[in-house]
């Protein structure tokens, strides 16, 4: 995610320079921002692909842990909507 952020805040300075420059140097400017906002795009791209795949691990994880310990889920999640109960009650 730096990564991206730091390309689009490159992307947006070129864009704020084609702006004030004419001819032939803004149009340099302008494919040069383009060019950095479709690497920013592909890098988003991957980063989303990353996250969706450790979000179905950790799912999957979760899956195995309630099958495997089916008492022990249910006693946590007892627990927290007891918690959450008394907490959102406070109120």
């Amino acid at each position: 995610m730096t990564d991206i952020k730091a390309i689009l805040a490159d992307a947006e300075d070129l864009f704020k320079q084609a702006a004030s420059a004419t001819g032939e140097r803004a149009t340099e400017l302008r494919e040069k921002a383009l060019t950095q906002l479709k690497y920013a795009k592909e890098k988003a791209a991957d980063a989303q692909v990353v996250v969706v795949e450790k979000g179905k691990a950790a799912a999957r994880k979760t899956d195995d842990f309630v099958h495997e310990h089916p008492w022990q889920s249910l006693g946590v999640a007892a627990a927290t909507g007891f918690l959450l109960g008394l907490l959102i009650n406070r109120k």
